[in-house]
């Protein structure tokens, strides 16, 4: 594992390339790879737009990464995250599907050129009101979460049409939400638009009731079984 991440990194860094791919490495920890100063050399890749690291078994992302000044497309599915560093200024994709994330944080409204923003198959209790800062947004995946309402504040973005992306099914939805996503997904953005709507958010959210308990079983999924087992 460690020669295969230590040559893809060297050939970037050497022929100056735009992507990186290091789908099923097996890696577990950047920090930990022998002989190789990881992320050290990954922040020296001035020209890199494209990282993926899907399918691993990464549950920390130092903050390195994060600093790419010109990272567009970021694919962190099938790992064991459950936090981002902050930054990733300049990104339009961000995939963290089939990781831990329990929540998104307010600041994700700085990823202002944000495109595409897949969060499915995590463990997503809620959404941030801050998501309808995200005025570019074209695709938004948070099917297979723990989602029973949506903030009044997704209204505000353009989801609906041929050529936009709003994926939510497989959440246990409030009935007056999942009543709407029977009618369409344009019902479902009229609805979250709605007076009505805002008020039964805002007595919903004081309510604080107890979140729904986890239904996906992620033991397995290939990023959840030991490296000896996978290298078989």
């Amino acid at each position: 594992m460690s020669k295969s991440l230590k040559k893809a990194v060297e050939e970037s860094r050497e022929k100056n390339l735009p992507e990186m791919e290091l789908c099923d490495k097996g890696i577990g920890n950047l920090l930990d790879v022998p002989g190789l100063s990881v992320t050290a050399n990954i922040a020296e890749l001035c020209n890199l737009e494209v990282l993926n690291f899907f399918n691993n078994q990464i549950e920390d992302l130092p903050m390195q990464i994060s600093n790419l000044q010109k990272l567009k497309h970021l694919n962190l599915g099938m790992n064991r995250l459950n936090a981002l560093p902050r930054g990733f200024a300049t990104l339009r994709a961000l995939y963290i599907s089939d990781n831990d994330f329990e929540t998104i944080p307010a600041d994700i409204a700085k990823l202002t050129k944000l495109q595409i923003l897949s969060v499915r198959d995590n463990d997503l209790m809620s959404l941030p009101k801050e998501i309808g800062e995200l005025t570019h947004l074209k695709e938004l995946h948070v099917q297979g979460n723990r989602l029973t309402v949506l903030p009044p504040e997704l209204g505000a973005l353009d989801l609906i049409g041929p050529k936009q992306v709003f994926k939510a099914e497989n959440n246990p939805w409030v009935a007056p939400i999942a009543d709407q996503f029977q009618l369409g997904i344009s019902h479902v953005f009229d609805y979250v638009r709605s007076d009505v709507y805002k008020f039964l958010y805002g007595r919903h959210m004081q309510a604080n009731n107890a979140p729904p308990p986890k239904t996906n079983d992620k033991s397995k999924k290939i990023s959840r079984r030991p490296l000896t087992t996978r290298n078989k």
